[in-house]
């Protein structure tokens, strides 16, 4: 083991020299190149899960949504009318911040190209 192991290995352990379930990834919920979740953000969780039970897995991956812009997202905005302007409202989306949802997020954006 190197020393940065050693290290990561310390600043995961902490003080209990135990690595938390949610770290390991033992409850399919692991940091990665498609997922984490940042529980330490002031606004998390950002959106409402309807009918969770159990721990809401918010993927913080794509905290501002990069379907935004689109007219057809896959996702279920809302809109309203302000001052003559329609505004697409994402408050009740939970669509790119769903775990499964990265490679339909990453294909779309491929398309757009």
């Amino acid at each position: 083991m190197t020393e940065n192991d050693e290290l990561k290995k310390e600043n995961i352990e902490g003080s209990s020299g135990k690595v938390p379930d949610e770290v390991k990834g033992n409850d399919g919920y692991a940091a990665s190149e498609k997922y984490f979740e940042n529980v330490a953000c002031p606004y998390y969780p950002c959106h409402k899960f309807p009918d969770t039970e159990g721990p809401i897995h918010m993927n913080c991956l794509f905290c501002f949504c990069p379907l935004y812009h689109m007219e057809n997202c896959p996702g279920s905005p809302a809109y309203k009318n302000k001052n003559g302007k329609i505004i697409k409202v994402c408050t009740n989306c939970t669509f790119p911040h769903v775990k499964d949802n990265y490679d339909t997020i990453m294909e779309i954006m491929r398309r757009a190209d």
